[in-house]
């Protein structure tokens, strides 16, 4: 193949639609726009969405699902990475201090992946996945890995006392 021999493949290239130019070309006279009516006229189309005053159907239908505000503060551990922490048991606050999680993180999870520890150790206070939960399982011993998230911060109050409070 050589650089002046390239060409598009048939068919690719379309010639300029020429609106208005007599009609003989097929698109003379209204220039394919159709007699009278808003899409007609110059500058005359309405919004993406807009139904002619009724009810656009993204306003009809109801509002779905949210957005967590708690979804950057959640992480994922590496099961290999738990190698790092030094001591018997894995909680939130080892894992701040081996810098495997940044300080505001408020839950972690930990996934296998990355290689299996060679450490026989428990893990505390975070989900885990079923894999990663069955791994820490078998090789400590013990049920560590709970599935239970961590307590609530202090600014927060929970469900109960939120209900306790207000009756």
């Amino acid at each position: 193949m050589e650089l002046n021999t390239i060409k598009p493949a048939p068919g690719a290239k379309k010639p300029r639609r020429r609106v208005g130019r007599g009609g003989g070309s097929g698109l003379g006279k209204t220039a394919g726009r159709g007699h009278k009516g808003q899409r007609a006229r110059a500058g005359g189309y309405h919004k993406v969405g807009f139904e002619g005053g009724q009810m656009p159907l993204q306003r009809r239908l109801p509002k779905r699902g949210f957005l967590a505000v708690t979804i950057d503060k959640a992480v994922e551990v590496r099961s290999g990475d738990l190698a790092k922490i030094p001591g018997g048991t894995i909680d939130l606050d080892g894992l701040k201090k081996a810098g495997l999680v940044a300080k505001e993180t408020k839950r972690a999870k930990i996934i296998l992946a990355g290689g299996r520890g060679r450490q026989r150790r428990g893990a505390r206070g975070g989900p885990g996945g079923e894999e990663a939960r069955g791994e820490e399982e078998a090789r400590s011993g013990r049920e560590g890995l709970t599935g239970a998230e961590c307590p609530p911060t202090p600014s927060r109050p929970s469900a109960s006392s939120a209900t306790s409070s207000a009756g």
